[in-house]
C-alpha cells in the first residue's frame, strides 16, 4: 500500500488506484515535478510584532527585514570584506549605534478596498478550477468589516490551519512565559527513580553542546547531572505518564502516521518530538516516546535501559532533579512556523490541564473551543478531533479562521497579536519559504499565513498589506484538489489581495 506524504514527495494513490491518500499537515512544501511536490520547511524568524496605537495597525517589516526579503526573493546576496594592513592607523572606536526599530506603520487614513471592486479583482483567481471546492473570507482588519466572502460558513477540512485555533486559545488561556517542568523523584525502593512527565515533547538526549531538534530544549544530560550530584546510585528508572490520559492517537489519524514521521503517539514526555533521528524533521517517530525518554535517562546514569517501565510516582516522594521547557511563546512560534503536529497536540493538553479539562484529545478540543468562545469568537460549524489538523475528520468554516486573524490584527484583542509574528512570511520563512518565488511573486514578503495540506486539502490563513497600506486578513480553503494544483492557485488569490487597492 502506497502511503501519503506531506514532506515534499507528494500525494499518491493506493495500489489499486482506488483513490487519493491524504497528506497530513506539517510538511507544507511548494513546487512540483511530475506531479510530485518538492520543497522543504525551514524554521527561522523574521520580523517582529509591531505595537498599535488606538486603531492604528502597524506591520512588522523593519528595514532589515525588507532588505533580507529583497535579497532572498531576488536570489542574490552581498558579502562585505573589511581588511586592514600593518601600517593602518586604528581609529578611535565610534560611538555605539542605537538602532531605530525602522518599522513601517500603516497610515491611519489608508483607504479600504471597496467590496465590489475587490470582488471584481478576485473574480478570475477564485474561479480557477484548480481550487476545486473553494471557500474564503477577506476582512478589513482595522474595522472588522468582511469585504469579500464565498461560502464562508461551509465547514471544510482545514488541515494544519487548525493550528490557528490552537494558537489563539493558547495565547488567550495561558501566560506567554508558561513552561512545562519535567521532574525526577525517588522511587519506591532504593536504587529506583521515577521520571515524572509534565507534558513536554522537546527534551533531547543529544550530547552536551549539541542542540536537539528544538534549539535550547531541556536535556536528559541535565537531569542525569543533578541526580549524580545528589550521590544517588540508580539501577532502575520508571516513567510516570499519568498527567495525560486517553488514546495516544486521535480519531482520523492513520496507524502509519507515526512510522511515516507525521506525528508521535501523544505521550507527556518525548525526545525531540519522538523523532528516531533527532535532527531530521521528517524522521520516522517512535511508537514508545515516553519509554525512550526513560531509557535515555537510564543510559545516562549507567542503569539498564531495557529495565525501564511505565509506572506511577508515590505521593510525597523526594524531588531529585528537574528541567523546564522553553516558554510557551517560543513553542508556539516553532509550532506555527514549522507546522509541528506534536507541539500542537501537547500545547492543547497544556490548555486542557490549565482550564481543568481532561488531558485527552476530547478534553483538549473542548478546552480550546471553550476558550475561544469565552473570548467572543463564534465557533459554530467547527468540529475537531485533534488540534494539529492531522485528522481528516476536522471541519472549520473559513469565517472562523478569518475572524481569529482579524481579531489578532485589529485594535481590540492585544492578547492575540503575537500570532501575527508567528506566521510564515511568503517566500522567506517557515512553510512559505519555498512559495511565491516563481508564481504569485507580488505576494512575496507581504503575505504572512499559516498553511495547511492533506492529500486533497490546501489552506492558507493569514494577512497581507495591500498596495495602499491597508491590512487585510483572509482565510482561503480548497478541498478536492491535489496540493500541486491548489496551492499555487491559493497563492495567486493572496497575491491579488496584495496588489489590489480596489477602489
Amino acid at each position: 500500500m502506497v502511503r501519503r506524504k506531506d514532506n515534499g514527495r507528494g500525494a499518491s494513490l493506493d495500489d489499486a488506484g482506488t483513490g487519493p491518500r491524504r497528506r497530513p499537515p506539517g510538511r507544507e512544501c511548494a513546487g512540483h515535478s511530475g506531479g510530485v511536490l518538492a520543497g522543504q520547511e525551514k524554521i527561522k524568524k523574521q520580523g517582529s510584532l509591531v505595537t498599535r496605537r488606538r486603531r492604528n495597525i502597524r506591520i512588522l517589516f523593519g528595514i532589515w527585514a525588507a532588505g533580507f526579503l529583497a535579497l532572498v526573493v531576488g536570489g542574490a546576496f552581498a558579502v562585505y570584506d573589511v581588511r586592514t594592513t600593518a601600517s593602518a592607523t586604528i581609529a578611535p572606536a565610534p560611538a555605539p549605534v542605537v538602532a531605530d526599530p525602522a518599522v513601517a506603520p500603516v497610515a491611519d487614513d489608508a483607504p479600504a478596498p471597496v467590496p465590489a471592486a475587490l470582488a471584481a479583482a478576485l473574480d478570475a483567481a477564485v474561479k480557477n478550477p484548480a481550487l476545486g471546492s473553494f471557500t474564503g473570507s477577506v476582512t478589513d482588519a482595522a474595522t472588522g468589516t468582511v469585504l469579500w466572502s464565498q461560502d464562508p460558513d461551509r465547514p471544510m477540512t482545514p488541515a494544519s490551519t487548525t493550528k490557528i485555533l490552537t494558537t489563539a486559545a493558547a495565547l488567550l488561556g495561558l501566560p506567554s512565559d508558561h513552561r512545562i517542568t519535567t521532574r525526577v523523584v525517588e522511587g519506591s525502593r532504593p536504587g529506583e527513580i521515577v521520571l515524572v512527565a509534565g507534558g513536554d515533547p522537546t527534551l533531547t538526549a543529544q550530547p552536551v553542546g549539541e542542540d536537539g531538534f528544538y534549539p535550547g530544549g531541556p536535556r536528559i544530560a541535565d537531569l542525569a547531572q543533578q541526580i549524580q550530584r545528589s550521590g544517588a546510585v540508580v539501577d532502575t528508572v520508571v516513567v510516570d505518564v499519568g498527567i495525560f490520559s486517553g488514546d495516544p492517537l486521535a480519531v482520523g489519524w492513520d496507524a502509519t502516521d507515526v512510522g511515516d514521521g507525521f506525528v508521535a503517539p501523544i505521550e507527556p514526555v518525548m525526545l525531540d518530538g519522538g523523532r528516531l533521528r533527532p535532527l531530521e524533521d521528517e524522521s520516522p517517530r517512535s511508537a514508545t516516546p515516553a519509554l525512550d525518554a526513560g531509557r535515555a535517562l537510564a543510559a545516562a546514569l549507567g542503569a539498564d535501559p531495557e529495565k525501564v517501565t511505565i509506572g506511577t510516582a508515590s505521593p510525597g516522594t523526594a524531588p531529585m532533579a528537574s528541567v523546564q521547557s522553553a516558554p510557551l511563546r517560543t513553542r508556539l512560534e516553532q509550532m506555527v512556523q514549522h507546522s509541528d503536529n506534536v507541539l500542537a497536540e501537547t500545547i492543547g493538553r497544556e490548555i486542557a490541564i490549565s482550564s481543568g479539562s481532561a488531558p485527552t484529545f476530547t478534553g483538549a478540543v473542548e478546552a480550546v473551543t471553550r476558550t475561544l468562545q469565552g473570548a467572543g469568537i463564534d465557533t459554530s460549524g467547527v468540529t475537531l478531533q485533534d488540534l494539529s489538523g492531522l485528522s481528516l475528520d476536522n471541519r472549520i468554516p473559513a469565517r472562523v479562521l478569518d475572524s481569529i486573524v482579524a481579531r489578532a490584527a485589529g485594535p481590540d484583542a492585544p492578547a492575540l497579536r503575537p500570532m501575527l509574528d508567528y506566521l510564515p512570511v511568503a517566500g522567506a520563512t517557515g512553510t512559505l519559504s519555498d512559495r511565491y518565488g516563481t508564481t504569485a511573486r507580488a505576494g512575496a514578503g507581504w503575505v504572512r499565513a499559516k498553511t495547511g495540506t492533506l492529500s486533497l486539502v490546501s489552506g492558507l490563513t493569514g494577512y497581507v498589506v495591500d498596495v495602499d497600506g491597508r491590512v487585510l486578513t483572509f482565510a482561503l480553503m480548497s478541498n478536492d484538489r491535489f496540493p500541486n494544483e491548489a496551492r499555487p492557485a491559493l497563492d495567486d488569490v493572496a497575491a491579488v489581495l496584495r496588489g489590489c487597492g480596489c477602489r
